[in-house]
């Protein structure tokens, strides 16, 4: 009996959270003016210093929450090789974008194995939707939406910018938005994620001796 009214309550929860999901993925696609709520949404940031032990993080959100299964890790390989200057996000942006979809080109061409984003969300501004869009357009991908998200001015959380391939202006929600919120915390994860990625590898570099 016990396990039975545990059962139905973990149930209970669970469809209680995909109903909010679905109530947020809805209002980020009016907010967005995306054709319907997005079923998989990746997001995509790098972390090094001053270009050094550069990684690249992708996070995956679906109805149900984070898909922390589908998560992705790069290691940017232009980054002070002489490609890209040290520190440049955009380029590292841009590298990140050719590998994985580039590879989603060549593994999944009809779009069957549900791998393919509804929409992908990058953090920063301008530039990186730019770095993005150039990918996109290289690439030949012409219906995958893409969105920027800027941290507001002195990176004041609630006063972010929304950055849109066919709008002048960005979007800025209302300071308590649950859109915003939702946008928020899966732009920390992201973050969260790639910032881990970093420090592991600087770790494991940190060990290393100069004679080695």
């Amino acid at each position: 009996d016990y396990a039975a009214i545990n059962a139905r309550d973990a149930l209970a929860r669970r469809m209680s959270e995909s109903a909010s999901q679905r109530r947020l993925l809805d209002g980020l696609a009016e907010a967005l003016t995306l054709d319907g709520a997005p079923e998989r949404i990746e997001v995509y940031d790098n972390s090094h210093v001053s270009g050094t032990n550069a990684v690249g993080a992708m996070i995956v959100v679906g109805s149900e929450g984070f898909m922390k299964s589908a998560s992705r890790k790069f290691n940017i390989r232009r980054a002070g090789s002489g490609g890209a200057s040290a520190g440049d996000d955009y380029d590292m942006m841009r590298e990140v974008l050719e590998r994985r979809f580039s590879r989603a080109i060549r593994e999944d061409p009809s779009r069957s194995q549900g791998q393919w984003p509804d929409l992908v969300l990058v953090d920063g501004g301008k530039g990186q939707l730019s770095a993005a869009l150039d990918v996109f357009s290289e690439l030949g991908i012409e219906d995958v939406p893409l969105a920027a998200i800027a941290k507001g001015p002195d990176r004041d959380a609630g006063r972010e910018k929304i950055f849109l391939p066919d709008r002048a202006e960005p979007i800025q929600l209302g300071h308590k938005d649950p859109v915003l919120y939702f946008l928020q915390r899966i732009r920390d994860e992201a973050h969260r994620f790639a910032i881990g990625t970093h420090r592991a590898k600087r770790g494991k570099q940190v060990q290393r001796s100069i004679l080695d």
